[in-house]
Parts: C-alpha cells; sequence; structure tokens
C-alpha cells in the first residue's frame, strides 16, 4: 500500500497548517509529519511554479502515494492548472484527494465527471457574465449616458504647452512625470478638438 502524502499551501487567510492537518486528519487519513509539505505561496502562482509542490510531485510521490489537500484550489491557481496537476499526479500513478468535494480520488472516473461538471459550470458562467455586461452597456447607452475612458483635457494642456516652450517629447515626459507613450498621444491633439 502506498504512502499518504498531505500538500498544505498558507497565505494571509491562512498564516499556518494546523486547522489544514486537523481537517485532514478528521477525515481519516493518519500523515507522517515529515510527508506533510507546507508552502507559503500565493494562490495566483500555477502550482508546477510552487517550489515545495513541484519538489513533491517530482521528486517524492511514487505509484500507489496518495496526496491528500483540504481544498482544490491547492492544486492550482484555476481550472485549467489544476486539471494539468490531476493528470500529472494520474499519470505518476498517483491518487488525489480534496476534502472539499465529495469525490474518493480525483484521478478516477468520478473525478473526471466532477472536473467536467465543473467546465459546465464554469462556461455558463463566463456566457451569462458576457450577457449582463452586454445588457449594461446597453442600458447605459439607452440611458444617454457616454461610455469609454474621459479625454484627459488636463493632460493635452500641459503636453501642449511643454510641447510650446520647444521641447522634445522625451524631455517633456521627463518634466511632467508622464509616460512618452502618454507625451506622444497628446503631442499633436488640437485643444479645440478636445471634449
Amino acid at each position: 500500500m502506498g504512502r499518504t502524502f498531505a500538500y498544505c499551501r498558507t497565505g494571509d487567510a491562512e498564516p499556518d497548517i494546523d486547522d489544514q492537518l486537523a481537517s485532514i486528519e478528521a477525515a481519516g487519513f493518519r500523515v507522517a509529519p515529515y510527508r506533510v509539505i507546507d508552502e507559503a505561496v500565493s494562490v495566483s502562482w500555477p502550482a508546477m511554479e510552487r517550489e515545495a509542490f513541484r519538489t513533491l510531485v517530482e521528486h517524492k510521490l511514487e505509484p500507489g502515494d496518495v496526496l491528500v489537500v483540504l481544498r482544490l484550489d491547492r492544486l492550482g491557481r484555476d481550472n485549467i492548472d489544476v486539471r494539468q496537476s490531476i493528470a500529472r499526479l494520474s499519470d505518476a500513478g498517483v491518487s488525489v484527494v480534496s476534502l472539499d468535494l465529495p469525490v474518493g480520488d480525483l484521478t478516477g472516473g468520478e473525478g473526471e465527471l466532477m472536473h467536467q461538471m465543473f467546465d459546465a459550470f464554469a462556461e455558463f458562467e463566463r456566457v451569462r457574465f458576457s450577457e449582463r455586461t452586454r445588457e449594461g452597456l446597453a442600458r447605459a447607452r439607452g440611458q444617454g449616458k457616454k461610455l469609454g475612458r474621459p479625454v484627459a483635457i488636463d493632460t493635452t494642456e500641459r503636453v501642449q504647452a511643454l510641447k510650446a516652450e520647444g521641447l522634445s517629447q522625451s524631455a517633456a515626459a521627463a518634466r511632467s512625470g508622464l509616460s512618452i507613450a502618454t507625451i506622444k498621444r497628446h503631442w499633436n491633439r488640437r485643444l479645440a478638438s478636445v471634449g
């Protein structure tokens, strides 16, 4: 029988791993302290770019082992990253258990079904978000609201004044603290046509 490992990621919301380990133990998993891998890293990092996770996957886990995590987000920064982590672990013969899901092993058939359901819900939410955005924009236009970024009249005036002093674009950027891109955007803009 394989060994059981726990991967615990900590961050601002969870400064230590005690609660995670207590939940893993309460779920019936006994993990030797030297098989508990923890690291303090942002959720925004892809799983295989997290040093401790990568070391665990590439050098410690063996076929027949079980990897237990408190929540699915420990396995990646987004749905695609999570799926890649699970596929990699499955290919290595490692079972994956996430305590926030009602599936025993994410590398099996039930786990694949769960991922397909997540994909479907994510796609549904993307479509609904897009529809709500279009509806909101149409409603705003219908109410006569002007959409988009407001024209920066004061920026144009500043750039035109620097140009009138005979400064080059780069000198104008240095003196004003504006980026060269902003200077270029306002360099030939006529004040009368702004607004």
